[in-house]
């Protein structure tokens, strides 16, 4: 079936699906002009055929489908712009339920949402939700979601979806990073808003968008870095999605992610077969590497453990109770992945370990804290003389790193009194000044103490001044 024709089709079954229950909507919206508008021309379109019965016999078979055809789209796009407007006008606020998303209120007709959606359908009958002063029910998106995220503008997308029949481009200021230089074809946000708008369609059971988002995430498996296939293996494990499961646990099992963020960040049953996977001899296998002494393994996540815990004092124990250094067992890099400042400080305050040490991905310390973007990290990192300039096997500095990570809503969000700093760009801006001030690289690399107080002071500053206010 022509792609042209089977569009139509369902937005067919669309709009019969829809129109009984929408019919008192645009009723009471005041929308009836466009309905008005509507039902005239298709008055004049069918009683200008009768008149002129005489001549019909002349019209082609062909003629009056390609014109009944026509007709189709043009009723079908006037009812979905109709619907639209309940959506986007402010005039047209008939709204009988809130959702909250990301604390912002958005107003929806639950009898539009029970037609498209058997998961609202069945929430609607079965719960009011809290009633909020004007009456109407709300219901928030963190209690209606099992499992995974669904962002405001996710959210706004699939909704405009339900209403229209018509899925809108994803904007640039949530699906695209800050790094010129990328395609914005499987960075992270992209990879992120393909994400929730999975959830989002697998949750509220809406089967067609299911497909969709499956098709967009298996294409961005072969392109993704490992570490961003990370995101779409969740959501295919939860979604129940046996093709992405198996394009995914391929994927990262031929990778170089290392054991740890694989066991640490994936479902257990999926991380199992993943290490099963790498475990079958294959020649040449660069990613069987990890596999070696288990007591050495042992220990090794023992030191993991001790860090978990935030007791560095057991830490140094298991240092002297085996040959395992702090870089064997890449503790920095644990450390600035999983732990907290406290924790990260007291390791670095042992001076047992190499700051600008690379784990066998080929990432820094700093590189590894650039993903997490935590600025106190950072910071700390570079007062030590973590070097902002290496980079990775595949030419990424710690600053393209996170701004590869960063979505231009975010980095261009200004930071009100009370709330917290904007850190997604504190992040950039910290390492941003570093490679300037150290253009040619060094031995170490932040080695001024008035640089190091400096970079604390304005920590200090933008994550305290919001509770400043409220004192």
């Amino acid at each position: 079936m022509p792609s042209s024709s089977l569009c139509i089709s369902l937005e067919k079954l669309w709009i019969i699906g829809l129109i009984s229950i929408i019919y008192s909507c645009v009723f009471s919206s005041g929308l009836m002009a466009n309905f008005s508008e509507l039902s005239s021309s298709l008055s004049f379109t069918s009683s200008s055929h009768m008149s002129n019965g005489s001549i019909s016999h002349n019209i082609s078979n062909s003629s009056v489908a390609e014109a009944g055809t026509s007709l189709e789209v043009i009723s079908l796009n006037k009812l979905s712009s109709s619907l639209e407007q309940l959506l986007i006008e402010s005039t047209c606020e008939y709204s009988d339920a809130d959702i909250v998303v990301e604390g912002i209120a958005v107003g929806v007709h639950r009898c539009i949402l029970a037609s498209r959606s058997k998961f609202f359908h069945e929430l609607f009958r079965r719960e009011k939700g809290s009633l909020e002063k004007d009456g109407k029910p709300k219901y928030c998106m963190s209690e209606l979601l099992p499992y995974g995220n669904v962002g405001y503008e996710a959210f706004l997308i699939f909704l405009s979806y339900l209403y229209t029949g018509k899925l809108k481009p994803s904007p640039m200021e949530v699906s695209t990073c800050v790094d010129n230089v990328c395609a914005h074809d499987s960075c992270r946000p992209a990879i992120t808003f393909a994400v929730e708008l999975m959830y989002a369609s697998s949750i509220f059971q809406v089967p067609e968008l299911v497909s969709l988002f499956q098709r967009r995430l298996l294409n961005f498996v072969r392109k993704a870095l490992a570490e961003d296939v990370i995101p779409i293996l969740v959501v295919a494990f939860h979604c129940q999605s046996s093709q992405l499961i198996a394009q995914c646990v391929d994927r990262i099992a031929v990778s170089n992610l290392d054991n740890i963020s694989i066991e640490k960040e994936l479902p257990h049953e999926v991380a199992d077969k993943i290490k099963q996977l790498r475990r079958k001899p294959i020649s040449d296998d660069e990613n069987n590497t990890e596999a070696g002494d288990p007591l050495r393994e042992k220990r090794i996540k023992r030191i993991h453990m001790a860090l978990d815990s935030d007791d560095v004092e057991l830490v140094k124990l298991l240092l002297t109770e085996s040959d395992i250094s702090l870089d064997d067992a890449n503790a920095l890099h644990y450390c600035a992945s999983y732990c907290d400042l406290k924790v990260m400080s007291e390791v670095l305050s042992l001076g047992l370990a190499n700051v600008n040490l690379r784990n066998s991905r080929g990432f820094t310390v700093l590189h590894i804290a650039a993903m997490r973007k935590e600025p106190s990290v950072i910071v700390s990192l570079l007062a030590k003389g973590a070097s902002a300039l290496d980079l990775t096997s595949d030419g990424q500095s710690a600053v393209s790193i996170c701004r590869r990570l960063t979505r231009p809503k975010d980095y261009n969000a200004k930071t009100e009194q009370g709330q917290e700093a904007n850190k997604d760009r504190l992040c950039i801006d910290i390492l941003e000044r570093e490679m300037r001030r150290n253009p040619l690289g060094g031995s170490a690399s932040i080695t001024s103490h008035t640089m190091v107080d400096d970079l604390h002071m304005k920590l200090l500053y933008l994550e305290n001044r919001g509770i400043s206010s409220c004192t």
